[in-house]
């Protein structure tokens, strides 16, 4: 049966591992990326990996017009179509402080594109009855904090959708897997330094095939992250107002 990835994003760090690792189990592979030269490279790499066919397509997450031929493409495939939304942007937080015109961006990029997109492609998912949708959010999302809160209530409104689409989209035998990845060493979080429980692109696409496999609804990963956002959550918020953390 043919298997296809819809993969947004697909240049980043963890894309790419995604990418390389569903190459190597045959799938056949949609890299959408705003950088086409650099998406264009990874479908090499992945066709030469063992993917049954890796095309690409721009995608401008903020430009919903940018959706369409993807969309139109998706149409045309015939058997699983799966979807993994590794899109989103991350500015440092004294930078949104100093200029807040940053909120908007980092909110499409993490949450509201990310969600039209999804939205637009549901009715297609629905249709087939069949097939996964990994939306990657984070940590971050389970509680505002003092270092990233924009950035962390982007991806806690992610991740608020991703639940109501699971709800959606498993009664037509769709399933939603919400990633909620800690620090991963990628360029997105090169400007933290070094970090407890930092993970790899490779464990993170290790975990979102655990994941699915065992039909996860949501995948902490490293798994300690678990642990470590439900002490969070649990501290008071006379405590919390005051921590930097």
């Amino acid at each position: 049966m043919n298997n296809t990835w819809i993969i947004l994003g697909a240049t980043s760090g963890m894309a790419r591992a995604f990418a390389r690792q569903q190459a190597e189990a045959g799938d056949a592979l949609v890299l959408c990326a705003r950088n086409t030269d650099e998406a264009k490279a990874l479908a090499a790499d992945c066709s030469a990996r063992g993917a049954a066919d890796a095309s690409t397509f721009p995608i401008d997450i903020r430009n919903a017009a940018s959706f369409d031929p993807i969309l139109e493409d998706a149409r045309s495939r015939e058997g699983v179509i799966n979807v993994a939304v590794f899109v989103g942007s991350m500015p440092q937080q004294d930078a949104i402080d100093a200029d807040p015109t940053l909120i908007a961006g980092t909110v499409t990029d993490s949450f509201s594109g990310p969600a039209e997109f999804l939205t637009r492609i549901a009715p297609q998912l629905e249709a087939r009855g069949r097939g996964a949708v990994v939306g990657i959010s984070s940590v971050a999302g389970d509680r505002g904090r003092l270092g990233n809160y924009v950035y962390g209530a982007a991806k806690a409104g992610f991740t608020a959708y991703l639940s109501g689409l699971r709800n959606r989209l498993a009664r037509s035998g769709v399933h939603v897997m919400t990633v909620k990845p800690g620090p991963v060493d990628t360029p997105m979080t090169w400007d933290l330094g070094p970090h407890p429980f930092m993970s790899t692109p490779e464990a993170v696409a290790a975990d979102i095939a655990k994941g699915l496999r065992l039909g996860w609804n949501t995948l902490y990963t490293r798994r300690i992250w678990l642990l470590v956002m439900m002490v969070i959550r649990l501290i008071p918020e006379p405590i919390f107002k005051r921590l930097k953390i």
